[in-house]
């Protein structure tokens, strides 16, 4: 008994003090504009819903379109992005997502678009060609579409329809910003030979997408995401400021010299960050 105790004292003192997180750590202008950007991002607002494209808003300014196969969590990501838990509505049955859904930030030319899912869905066969019709005439027709954040489980990636995304993209010369969704499904380990897998197909097919590990739930990735959307939609810090003086935000920064440091982040250059901190599963 005496030689138990011994143990498991010895055991607590040798536990760490703090929780050790694998994420990896980045410089203070690229935090700060990361903040900057979410801050941003929260300002999103419903805009409308299309059926198909000749209804769709007028076709100017900047747009990123949500895609993914039904399920994938698409509309948990654009509520976690923009800090809203039902801004886009999620349904726990795949493929209720039927329509073109727009929203603003802060300014109407400047949109998240959530696309209908693809694959599988419970409805009627005809009614998936309908919307994958609709959908192939978005991508290969609509101006103002930047490019697309490409969900994928990261238990199921690169299935069919999620390479048929990347061939239209790549014909129309969007970029494509890859996110390996419930990442805290799978532990540390798994989750980064996935992403490396996935890389590597990439890689074969000569598509050079970004890509990073994502959770809704645990808000993994969520600054490296906020990054790419506040560069890909022309955000400038001039919007930023408009919306801190609006929501008496602290994070804006307090120095020009801070300002200048986040005018001069190249977002090509940003690490994409794929460490998975959490032993946590999603329900």
């Amino acid at each position: 008994m005496h030689r138990y105790q011994k143990s498991k004292d010895t055991k607590a003192k040798l536990a760490p003090k703090h929780k050790i997180s694998y994420t990896k750590k980045t410089d203070d202008a690229t935090s700060a504009y990361s903040s900057q950007a979410l801050n941003w991002l929260r300002q999103a607002e419903f805009l409308m819903s299309a059926p198909k494209l000749d209804l769709c808003v007028e076709d100017t300014g900047y747009e990123i379109a949500f895609a993914g196969r039904s399920n994938a969590g698409k509309s948990s990501a654009i509520n976690t992005l923009t800090n809203q838990k039902q801004l886009a509505r999620a349904s726990k049955r795949p493929g209720r997502t039927q329509m073109i859904n727009f929203f603003t930030l802060g300014n109407p030319e400047q949109r998240l678009v959530d696309l209908p899912g693809y694959g599988y869905a419970a409805v009627p066969e005809e009614m998936k060609k309908v919307w994958q019709k609709e959908l192939e005439n978005y991508l290969i027709h609509r101006e103002s579409l930047q490019g697309l954040v490409l969900l994928m489980d990261i238990r199921h990636p690169l299935q069919h329809f999620d390479r048929m995304m990347l061939e239209w993209a790549h014909a129309r010369n969007l970029f494509v910003h890859i996110l390996l969704t419930k990442a805290d499904k799978l532990n540390r380990g798994p989750a980064n030979k996935a992403l490396l897998e996935v890389k590597k197909d990439l890689n074969q097919l000569k598509l050079k997408f970004s890509i990073q590990l994502f959770s809704s739930l645990d808000r993994q990735g969520l600054d490296e995401l906020a990054m790419v959307m506040a560069g890909r939609l022309n955000f400038t810090l001039a919007q930023s400021d408009e919306s801190n003086n609006d929501t008496e935000n602290d994070s804006t920064p307090e120095s020009i010299q801070e300002l200048d440091l986040l005018e001069g982040i190249d977002l090509d250059a940003i690490p994409i960050l794929g460490e998975v901190d959490s032993d946590h599963t999603e329900k």
